[in-house]
C-alpha cells in the first residue's frame, strides 16, 4: 500500500538543523554587512586621525627652534689654539666684532692658616664665643702686613657661633655649612692639625676674622691682631686687556666682559695677544627654515592623501581618502594652509612667507625661490626673524616688554600705555649732611659711653640692634658701613631683602629699599643719641613709602604691583607684562608679535589638545559611534538568536506532526491489510 505521508511529499528526510542555519544566515547577512562596513569605516577614520595627529606633531617639532629669537641671533667664533684661555660657550646674541685678549694676571683666592696647632682635630677646644668673618679688600704696609680693611658691601658677613665642646673639625664644618663661598679645612702638618680658611677668589673677597672672646683669638686676622694667622696667599683680581683696555674681575671664569662669550683664564701670559672674531651666523636659521618648508610639505602631502581624492594615471580610477568627507579634518588642514599664506599678526610690511621667497604652489606645497630667499637672508635678516620668532618692542627704554605664562592668549599688535604713577622704592633720609666722626671719640663727655646703636625696619622686617663702629672721614665710608650692617643683619638676610645706602651731592644720606611698591619702606625704629647726632638718622627722620606703578593699557586700567604693570584679565594684551622704570610717566606704545612659528605651534596645540582639541573631540565622536555599533551588534545577535529559536521550535513542531502522521499512516496501512475483500499489495 502507498504511504499517505509519502504521498503528501513529506517525511523524516529533511535536515532541519542545516535549514535553520541557512535561514538565519540569510536573515543576518544584510544588517551584519551594514554594521561591519560602518565599523570598518570608523576604525579607518580613527587610524587616519592618528596619522594626521602624528604629522601635526612632526610639523610642530620642525618649528620648535624657530619659536625663539636665539636661532636668529646665532654667532660663530674663530678662536685660536691656546692654553692661556679656554672658550666655554658662545651664546646667541653675543656681541659681534674683532677682539684681542691679553691675560696680565689670573684671579687668586686669599688663604689663611692658623698658627695654632692641635694634637687631635676631634677633641673639644674649650673655646666659646663668636667668630665674625667679613669679606673685603686688604691694603698692606711696606712690610706687607695688613694695614686697613675695606668691607665688600655686596658680600654678607658670616657669624660662626662656637660652643665649649666644639672641636677644630666642628669649627671648619660650621664655616662650610654657612651660606657663603668661604671654605675651611683641617690640615695634618708634621703630625699636628691646623685650620685653613679659603676665601672666594678676588681682591675684594679677602677675609677679616674677629673673635669676641679671648679663647678664639688664635683665629683672629684683623688690623689689631693678625699674627695668629698666616696669610699664605693674598686675594687678587684677574686682569685682562681687551683690545688694549684693562679689565679686572674677581674670578677666572669670565662671562661678562664680551657679551655672550664665556671663557676661562688658565694662566697669565703678558705679551701674548690672542685675536679672534665673533660674527653673525645666519646659516643656522637658514637651515632651520629650509627644514620647516620640507616638514610642511611632508605634512601637507600626508594630509592631502587622507582628505583628498586621487586619480590613477593608468586606469583613471578615482580613490577618496579615508577622511575625504570628514569636515573636521578638512577644517584643520585649511586653517594651517591659510596661515602659510597670511601675513603674520603684529608685524608690519615684511610680514609673510612670500616676502622672503617662499611661495605656495598649485598643489598646496611650499616652494623656495632661491634668489629671493638668499636676498632676504643676506639683506633683511632682522625682518626674517620677525616673521618667525616672537618680538617685543617699546617706544621708550623705560618700559621693558615681557611675555608671561599666559602670553598665548595675548593678541599681537600695537598697544598704547599710559603711566600715571611711576614705581618707587621706600626710603628714609637723614636730617643733616655728613660730617666726619669717630665712634671711639668720647665727645664732650669723656665719662659717658658712646651709643652708636640703632635699629631699622625694612619692608616690614625689623632688624636686630646694630652698632656703628669706625672712623668715618668721608660720607662714602659711612654709606658702606651702614649698608653692610643692615644687609648683614640676620633678620634682614633671612627675609631675602636688602637696602642700598646713597649719598647725594650735599652729603645727605638715604637708606633705600631694594624693592619697589607699596610694601617697600625703610624707617629707623630706635637709635642711640650719638648715632642720631652723628648720622642725622633717627626715628624722626623722613620716611617715604614706595609706590606701585599705575597706568592704563589701551585705555583699560592695568594692575600694578611694584614696578610690574599687568594688563586687565581678558583684555587683548593679557599675557604680556611690563617692567616699568622709575620716572616713566606719560604716554608710550609697545608692540608684540608672536611670530609665524609660535602662531603655528599654538594653533597645532589647539588641534592636539587631549580635552578640547578638534581632533580629540572628533575621535571621541567616532569612538562613540563604534560603541553604538557594538550595541547594535548585540541587538542583532539577540534578534538572530530569537529568530533561530523560533525557527527551531517551528521545525521541531513540524517534525512532531510528521512523526505523528507517519505513525497514523502505518496504523491505517495495517488496518487496510486486515479488511475483507482487500487485495494485498503483494
Amino acid at each position: 500500500m502507498v504511504s499517505i505521508v509519502s504521498a503528501l511529499g513529506a517525511g523524516s528526510g529533511i535536515d532541519t538543523t542545516s535549514l535553520v542555519e541557512q535561514l538565519v544566515d540569510v536573515q543576518r547577512s544584510a544588517p551584519q554587512a551594514r554594521l561591519d562596513t560602518k565599523k570598518e569605516t570608523l576604525e579607518s577614520q580613527i587610524s587616519a586621525y592618528g596619522a594626521l595627529s602624528s604629522s601635526l606633531s612632526t610639523l610642530q617639532d620642525s618649528i620648535a627652534s624657530l619659536t625663539s629669537e636665539d636661532i636668529f641671533n646665532s654667532r660663530a667664533v674663530s678662536f685660536p689654539d691656546t692654553d692661556v684661555i679656554t672658550p666655554n660657550e658662545l651664546s646667541a646674541n653675543a656681541q659681534t666684532g674683532s677682539y684681542q685678549l691679553e691675560v696680565m694676571a689670573i684671579a687668586q683666592a686669599q688663604t689663611l692658616v692658623a698658627n695654632q696647632t692641635f694634637d687631635d682635630k676631634d677633641s673639644s677646644l674649650n673655646a666659646t664665643g663668636n667668630l665674625t668673618i667679613r669679606l673685603g679688600a686688604w691694603s698692606y704696609d711696606a712690610s706687607n702686613n695688613p694695614a686697613s680693611f675695606a668691607e665688600n658691601e655686596s658680600a654678607q658677613a658670616l657669624n660662626i657661633e662656637v660652643a665649649a665642646d666644639d672641636t677644630l673639625q666642628d669649627i671648619a664644618d660650621k664655616i662650610n655649612e654657612a651660606d657663603s663661598q668661604v671654605q675651611a679645612s683641617v690640615l695634618l702638618v708634621d703630625g699636628a692639625y691646623q685650620l685653613m680658611i679659603n676665601a672666594p677668589s678676588g681682591e675684594d673677597n679677602a677675609l677679616e676674622i674677629t673673635s669676641d672672646d679671648a679663647s678664639l683669638s688664635g683665629f683672629n686676622f684683623n688690623t689689631a691682631d693678625y699674627s695668629s694667622m698666616t696669610e699664605t696667599l693674598q686675594g687678587q683680581d684677574a686682569e685682562i686687556k681687551v683690545n688694549g683696555l684693562s679689565v679686572f674681575r674677581q674670578s677666572n671664569e669670565i662671562d661678562d666682559v664680551i657679551t655672550g662669550l664665556d671663557f676661562t683664564l688658565n694662566k697669565a701670559s703678558a705679551g701674548e695677544k690672542i685675536s679672534f672674531t665673533i660674527s653673525e651666523d645666519s646659516a643656522t636659521a637658514e637651515d632651520e627654515i629650509r627644514n620647516f618648508v620640507d616638514a610642511y610639505n611632508t605634512f601637507y602631502e600626508t594630509a592631502k592623501s587622507l582628505t583628498g581624492i586621487s586619480t590613477d594615471a593608468d586606469t583613471e580610477e578615482t580613490t577618496a581618502g579615508t577622511l575625504a568627507s570628514d569636515g573636521t579634518a578638512k577644517a584643520v588642514i585649511s586653517r594651517i594652509r591659510s596661515m602659510m599664506t597670511a601675513s603674520v599678526p603684529g608685524v608690519e610690511d615684511f610680514n609673510a612667507l612670500t616676502n622672503l621667497g617662499i611661495r605656495t604652489q598649485l598643489d598646496g606645497t611650499l616652494e623656495i625661490v632661491e634668489d629671493e630667499f638668499s636676498a632676504a637672508i643676506d639683506n633683511n635678516f632682522d625682518d626674517v626673524a620677525a616673521i618667525f620668532a616672537p618680538k617685543t618692542s617699546s617706544s621708550t627704554s623705560a618700559i621693558e616688554v615681557g611675555m608671561g605664562s599666559y602670553s598665548g592668549q595675548a593678541v599681537p599688535g600695537s598697544y598704547d600705555v599710559s603711566i600715571t604713577t611711576s614705581p618707587s622704592k621706600g626710603s628714609v633720609t637723614s636730617d643733616s649732611a655728613f660730617s666726619a666722626f669717630n665712634t671711639a671719640d668720647p665727645g664732650l663727655n669723656p665719662l659717658a659711653t658712646p651709643d652708636y646703636s640703632f635699629s631699622v625696619e625694612v619692608d616690614g622686617v625689623a632688624s636686630q640692634s646694630l652698632t656703628l663702629e669706625g672712623d668715618f672721614t668721608s660720607a662714602d665710608e659711612l654709606r658702606s658701613a651702614l649698608q653692610s650692617l643692615i644687609n648683614n643683619d640676620e633678620n634682614i638676610k633671612a627675609a631675602n631683602i636688602g637696602v642700598d645706602v646713597q649719598v647725594d651731592d650735599a652729603g645727605v644720606i638715604s637708606i633705600v629699599s631694594r624693592e619697589f611698591g607699596s610694601a617697600s619702606g625703610v624707617s629707623i625704629t630706635a637709635q642711640g643719641d650719638d648715632f642720631a647726632s652723628a648720622t642725622g638718622l633717627s626715628a624722626n627722620s623722613v620716611s617715604t613709602a614706595g609706590t606701585n606703578v599705575e597706568g592704563t593699557i589701551n585705555g583699560e586700567p592695568a594692575f600694578g604691583s611694584g614696578n610690574i604693570l599687568l594688563p586687565a584679565v581678558g583684555s587683548d594684551a593679557y599675557g604680556i607684562n611690563l617692567t616699568i622704570k622709575e620716572g616713566a610717566l606719560g604716554d608710550h606704545t609697545f608692540n608684540f608679535s608672536r611670530g609665524l612659528a609660535s602662531e603655528l605651534s599654538l594653533l597645532v596645540d589647539t588641534f592636539l589638545d587631549d580635552t578640547t582639541g578638534a581632533i580629540a573631540m572628533r575621535e571621541d565622536n567616532i569612538n562613540s559611534q563604534i560603541d553604538d555599533i557594538a550595541d547594535d551588534q548585540d541587538d542583532l545577535d539577540r534578534r538572530m538568536t530569537m529568530f533561530e529559536d523560533r525557527l527551531t521550535a517551528q521545525f521541531t513542531a513540524m517534525e512532531a506532526i510528521i512523526t505523528s502522521l507517519q505513525t497514523t499512516g502505518d496504523s491505517l496501512s495495517s488496518l487496510f491489510d486486515t479488511l475483507p475483500n482487500t487485495a494485498s499489495s503483494n
